[in-house]
């Protein structure tokens, strides 16, 4: 027995609309739908154009503020020009953490923060 696929990744969120904003303008994203949960938390599900894995931002105040400690995990993102990315990210207002770093085999990669403090990792792979 195994699992056939990955439909989605939650990531708990301190304002939805900031967050909704991060995922559409700096990533490209969609949102898919937005609902509320039985509980009262607000969800939002996003996606990238051709991709079927999805996020899923959840916003849940009574659960208390979202704290996201450095190094605790990250999404990994494939753009096509990694200096035109970081281009497109400063005119939003955000910049680089990290990077950008090349690895021995040409691929080239850096990361960028979601307002909440989830790395975003952006790669641009050598082709």
């Amino acid at each position: 027995m195994k699992a056939s696929k990955l439909l989605h990744t939650r990531l708990r969120v301190n304002n939805i609309e900031e967050s909704i904003k991060f995922f559409t303008n700096v990533l490209g994203m969609e949102v898919v739908r937005k609902t509320q949960s039985p509980r009262g938390s607000i969800l939002a599900f996003l996606k990238l154009p051709g991709s079927e894995e999805e996020i899923e931002l959840c916003y849940y105040p009574e659960s208390g503020k979202v704290h996201v400690p450095p190094d605790l995990m990250h999404l990994a993102f494939e753009v096509e020009n990694l200096e035109q990315f970081r281009e497109h990210c400063s005119k939003l207002g955000y910049q680089f953490s990290d990077g950008p770093t090349v690895t021995s085999n040409g691929t080239k990669f850096a990361f960028i923060d979601h307002p909440d403090g989830y790395e975003i990792e952006l790669i641009e792979r050598n082709q």
